[in-house]
């Protein structure tokens, strides 16, 4: 029989086995701990840019001297430098020039109180590498402050006032007719124009599926309910029933993009209570049903020359058919935007469904308002 170790000659052994498991416990709190606060903690609003931040649409092009018109997105200008001139905020081929990626360039537009729709509409963008974009200012307020947040921005001119207008008010009405003067101040730079309005948010990169029809002057998104399509093609036009929706639509610089621009804009500075999606689909449809021999999913419409295709609403979402149907998930698709239509309680619904969704983007003074109490810190 063996002798016994001394209890001495244990310790060393029994200290090293304690020590591991205490180790253990430790490194698997930490872990705990981080995985919690990665949960709950709300992200930030805006990404960090650094050498590493440099977005891939990018490094295929030389290296330019930076300006402000293709400095990167979120960088903002250096601290004490001033506010350039508001001539250097006017619309110009130059600045889009700086700013488009193959011949590509993606807008939207506002006034000061949709400034966090625009940030979250530049912040899901930019998170899937997209940054061949622009932003449209109606007010100085909101072109001081996209600016310094490092948002390339335009001024339109617009004077408009701050607050949210409503939906359906003579100013609203303005705002579309702003955009209508827009898209045809921008098709004669000879860029492919995205156009989209701020409450909507890309949740892939669009760009690839606009180029699968290149001899398209018109792709547009729909208010569509009903699938004409079960998989990614373009609706089947001849069974679609919504009206054309102007709050996401791709133009190409073409001929007879630019003559339907132009009667677009005469149509709405006749009238001003001419709602302008209404005119821009009573102007689609003076010609419509025959389609393009070898591309059965474009339509000639309006002079009877111009391509025209509808966007699937399964992929491309209006608030019905992505929040209330899911039709994305009913056909095993994946959605490239979501538009906050079919909504009630206006701005603020638009905005909760949003957040419900967890597709918005608020300051982190959301998450912790003054005089919030938590259920740790009261009795």
């Amino acid at each position: 029989m063996a002798p016994c170790c001394p209890a001495e000659s244990t310790k060393p052994a029994f200290i090293g086995i304690f020590g591991a498991i205490v180790g253990g416990f430790a490194v698997s709190a930490v872990f705990f701990l981080l995985s919690f606060s990665s949960i709950t903690a709300p992200a930030l609003p805006f990404p960090v840019v650094t050498a590493t931040t440099t977005n891939l649409s990018a490094l295929s092009t030389p290296a330019q001297p930076e300006t402000m018109y293709n400095r990167p997105i979120w960088k903002s200008p250096a601290r004490g430098s001033r506010m350039p001139s508001p001539r250097a905020f006017r619309l110009t081929r130059d600045m889009v020039r700086a700013r488009a990626r193959d011949g590509v360039i993606v807008v939207t537009f506002g006034n000061y109180a949709f400034m966090d729709f625009i940030l979250t509409w530049v912040r899901h963008l930019t998170g899937l590498g997209v940054d061949n974009l622009l932003v449209g200012a109606m007010d100085t307020k909101l072109l001081r402050q996209l600016y310094l947040t490092g948002v390339p921005v335009f001024d339109m001119g617009s004077r408009m006032v701050t607050e949210d207008v409503g939906w359906g008010s003579p100013t609203f009405h303005k705002m579309g007719r702003e955009k209508v003067l827009l898209i045809n101040e921008l098709l004669p730079f000879g860029y492919e124009l995205l156009m989209c309005d701020t409450d909507m948010v890309w949740l892939k990169n669009p760009l690839p599926y606009l180029a699968r029809y290149p001899s398209a002057d018109l792709l547009t998104s729909s208010d569509q309910v009903i699938p004409t399509v079960t998989d990614d093609s373009l609706e089947n036009w001849r069974e679609v029933t919504g009206a054309y929706n102007i709050g996401i639509f791709h133009w190409r610089p073409t001929e007879p993009a630019k003559r339907l621009a132009k009667d677009w804009k005469d149509l709405v500075i006749s009238d001003d209570k001419i709602w302008d999606q209404n005119a821009f689909n009573d102007l689609v449809h003076k010609v419509f049903g025959q389609p393009v021999q070898g591309e059965d999913e474009l339509v000639y419409s309006y002079d009877g020359k111009l391509k025209l295709g509808v966007l699937p609403a399964s992929i491309f979402c209006s608030g019905h058919t992505y929040f209330v149907q899911g039709m994305h998930q009913q056909l095993r698709l994946e959605p490239y935007a979501v538009h906050t239509t079919f909504q009630y309680a206006g701005t603020e619904g638009k905005r909760h469904r949003l957040r419900e969704a967890m597709l918005f983007f608020d300051q982190p003074s959301y998450y912790d308002s003054p005089g919030l109490i938590f259920p740790n810190e009261c009795c």
